[in-house]
């Protein structure tokens, strides 16, 4: 009797890029290389493949993430992502980046000037207070409004209003940690909601978000670790566009 054929899926461009131009492979047995001035992408797991194929004009290609160990990138590849000055990056299954490349502006003189002096002259203090005021503005209203908790809100509120006073690096990450920590405990009582049919496979400990622990038990943290990676990574290829030094 024959072996069954693979399951293939070609997807259309828009939906696999979507409107951010991002387009992500996971699985085992990437592939992507060129063919007939083409790029062919081919992902997924086990005999549940996913192609595409992507043309020179009008493709809407900004960025190309690989997720994953297994598979290949060809030469002519990451020429074809350079001429159209799309993006790629390599990360392992818990997002650390291996490989991070895009193309970069010409270097500014200038910009490395007022980078290497930022934290001599309280340009870096500055810019980190106006971040962390930012995060800790959202935080607060996300608390207060979806999660309903004017308490843990105004926590985060009070310790943001002492960003001001904060007279260094090291104490801005202390008010932002103990913001952390009233934000997360918000969190710990809110249920997850599963599929009913996958209701009684799921672990205990993955129905609601709980304390901030591990990574590898709790789900919730688990993703938001990923994400954080993935921006962490954004913010590296922004400074390697701008011929910036990695600080």
């Amino acid at each position: 009797m024959e072996a069954p054929l693979a399951a293939s899926h070609t997807l259309a461009n828009r939906r696999a890029i979507g409107k951010h131009g991002i387009l992500v492979l996971h699985g085992f047995g990437i592939q992507v290389r060129v063919e007939r001035g083409h790029l062919f992408c081919s992902w997924g797991i086990a005999d549940e493949r996913c192609t595409i194929r992507l043309p020179r004009v009008h493709h809407g290609l900004r960025r190309l993430v690989c997720i994953g160990s297994d598979g290949y990138v060809s030469l002519e590849a990451l020429h074809w992502l350079s001429s159209q000055d799309a993006s790629f990056l390599i990360l392992d299954r818990r997002g650390k980046p291996l490989v991070v490349c895009g193309p970069s502006a010409p270097s500014d003189a200038r910009l490395r000037r007022a980078q290497s002096l930022a934290f001599a002259n309280g340009t870096a203090l500055r810019i980190s207070k106006a971040i962390i005021r930012q995060k800790l503005d959202g935080q607060s209203t996300l608390v207060r409004d979806m999660l309903q908790n004017a308490v843990a809100a105004t926590a985060i509120e009070k310790f943001r209003d002492e960003l001001p006073d904060a007279d260094s690096i090291e104490s801005v990450r202390i008010i932002e940690a103990q913001a952390a920590k009233q934000y997360w405990s918000a969190w710990a009582s809110v249920p997850i909601r599963w599929p009913r049919k996958d209701e009684r496979r799921v672990p205990e400990h993955w129905k609601c978000f709980g304390s901030r622990i591990s990574p590898l038990t709790h789900l919730l943290f688990s993703d938001n670790s990923f994400q954080v990676l993935l921006r962490a990574k954004d913010v590296k290829e922004c400074l390697h566009a701008r011929e910036q030094d990695n600080v």
